[in-house]
């Protein structure tokens, strides 16, 4: 049988689970990041330099931890049949679809996930996700460990949040803060007060419908305020970021004049 999908069960659970969003498409970035704690992972493929063969080795990076305690959470390019296949066939269990704007659109994302006849997606022979062949089981047990997230990122798919949630097969529903705050006429401004009740609000009315809000939020604080509202899995920051804000700050710390700080780390 599928391997189970602890992210999917607690997500199910009303467990909060947070993540980080990787944009730095390496394998070997991948497998260091899988053992820093986080539940899971974001996989970029949209706004990366990334492909279907990338990700497989993506994927047994972060596999290759001996925690194994992060989710995998890839994001196709798009809300396609024929990438989705891919990805699940190379052992995806858990895809973000982006751009969902309407309860149609969720309906074709689940059911690109699923065979025959609940859905359209193509039977594989020997691939990795049924262990090449070996887990006979895996057509037959293969949706109940597959989790759906679609991203709602605009304002008009906004008002469609209750259709959205109704699809079954929908495990969660995202909210695009960048995506959204242009929409919305505030581009660059994911933080601007009218995104940021907008968001709030979707936080609620995702839950209402039975399903798990999902963000990206870089500011702890407004992080902590978006698990209080009852988002249930909330990335936290950028891996490219994360490294970009490092090394700015350590070049100008050590430019000629710069002041030294108190405490010199090791590191």
């Amino acid at each position: 049988m599928p391997t189970p999908n602890r992210f999917k069960r607690a997500l199910a659970a009303g467990q909060p689970q947070i993540g980080l969003w990787s944009t730095l498409a390496s394998p070997y970035v991948t497998e260091m990041l899988a053992g820093s704690g986080f539940d899971w992972m974001l996989l970029d493929t949209e706004h990366t330099p990334s492909d279907v063969p990338l990700m497989l080795q993506q994927l047994q990076a972060l596999d290759a931890e001996p925690a194994r305690h992060t989710a995998a959470v890839v994001r196709p390019a798009w809300n396609d049949p024929v990438l989705i296949k891919r990805y699940l066939d190379i052992g995806a269990q858990t895809l973000l679809l982006p751009f969902v704007q309407n309860a149609d659109e969720a309906r074709a994302a689940v059911a690109a996930t699923r065979y025959a006849p609940q859905g359209a997606r193509g039977m594989g022979g020997s691939v990795r996700a049924s262990r090449f062949g070996r887990d006979t089981a895996y057509a037959h047990g293969a949706a109940q460990e597959l989790c759906v997230l679609v991203q709602v990122e605009t304002a008009e798919a906004l008002t469609h949040i209750e259709a959205i949630a109704a699809v079954p097969g929908v495990d969660g529903i995202f909210i695009g803060p960048a995506d959204l705050a242009a929409s919305m006429g505030h581009a660059g401004q994911s933080g601007h007060p009218e995104v940021r009740a907008a968001i709030a609000e979707a936080i609620t009315r995702i839950r209402a419908a039975g399903r798990a809000p999902g963000i990206l939020v870089t500011d702890e604080a407004w992080a902590r305020e978006c698990l209080d509202q009852g988002a249930l899995f909330v990335a936290v920051g950028i891996d490219m970021l994360l490294l970009r804000q490092a090394a700015d700050a350590l070049a100008a710390r050590l430019r000629p004049g710069a002041v030294a700080p108190a405490v010199a780390s090791r590191y």
